[in-house]
């Protein structure tokens, strides 16, 4: 039942292509095509982009003035397969700043190509956003963490993540080799743990590592990422962060811990626990976020 779900959205993506994003056409062709759908539908260009992971999506509930287009609307756009992703995209005013909001992103794992997974990114920069809220639900590395943390990303372990950078270099968003140095900006990360010390809201911070999907992880897997370093695992973000900060885009990461890794506590582990955990801390999310933009500077 899952692969035929695949297959009819499969075919609703092709559909799309068919409508306004031919096979003929280069890749900048299809991200302004489909920029220019969003820009008429939005009216007014974000500031910022907020991309919302599994369970956090009722963020979008506090925005103002909401304007909302599916993603099946959007010529090129991929669509959603996963519960806990609505596939939607809400444009509107939250943390007094106006911003486009993701319910739902795209994964490797879904069956999608990874220029695919990360359409959206290099549309959001064709709107003139230059500043990226990505956020996700996570499995906990990092022993001292426990599931309902929310975690700060500061960097990450892209090793087994498909570049999404790979082939012809994109020249119109940036340069063949760029730097990842600081992929997450360290000021935005600073004025977060300052929210989050105002609002006496419970914070981490640590490196997430990216792992394929769609099955969990190994003890000896998330043993292994242990030595690596990495203190949070997840199936996304990695992609998406690489793209932004490859088209120039200051980001910041935020990892809702959601469960304890396999192997840590000797449970097995299930999405349904995923999106009970990240439903729980909704609104210590939620005042986290709607804060930081409020704070974050979008020039």
């Amino acid at each position: 039942m899952e692969y035929r779900g695949f297959l009819k959205k499969q075919q609703l993506y092709e559909n799309s292509l068919d409508k306004g994003v031919s096979g003929m056409q280069t890749d900048m062709e299809k991200y302004r095509i489909a920029a220019d759908h969003i820009s008429k539908r939005i009216k007014q260009n974000p500031q910022i982009a907020v991309i919302l992971g599994s369970g956090l999506g009722p963020l979008v509930d506090e925005i103002q003035q909401p304007i909302e287009i599916d993603y099946t609307e959007i010529p090129g756009f991929p669509h959603t397969t996963v519960k806990g992703h609505a596939g939607k995209l809400v444009s509107g005013i939250l943390g007094g700043k106006r911003i486009l909001a993701m319910k739902g992103r795209f994964h490797y794992y879904e069956g999608w190509d990874i220029s695919q997974v990360v359409f959206h990114i290099r549309v959001f920069k064709l709107l003139g956003i230059s500043n990226l809220i990505v956020t996700n639900a996570a499995g906990g590395i990092n022993t001292s963490f426990t599931p309902g943390d929310l975690m700060l990303i500061t960097d990450h372990i892209s090793l087994f993540a498909p570049s999404p950078l790979r082939g012809a270099n994109q020249d119109d968003f940036g340069p063949r080799f760029p730097d990842m140095c600081n992929a997450y900006d360290a000021e935005a990360i600073a004025m977060a743990w300052e929210v989050a010390a105002k609002r006496n809201i419970r914070l981490k911070q640590g490196v997430y590592a990216f792992a394929q999907g769609p099955m969990f992880e190994t003890p000896a897997e998330i043993q292994a990422l242990r030595l690596l370093g990495a203190d949070a695992v997840g199936m996304s973000t990695v992609p998406e962060v690489i793209t932004a900060r490859h088209c120039g885009m200051k980001v910041l990461g935020i990892s809702c811990i959601t469960n304890m890794a396999a192997g840590v506590l000797g449970q097995n582990l299930n999405h349904e626990e995923v999106m009970e955990t990240a439903g729980r801390v909704g609104k210590d999310f939620t005042e986290l976020v709607t804060e930081i933009l409020r704070g974050w500077n979008d020039q």
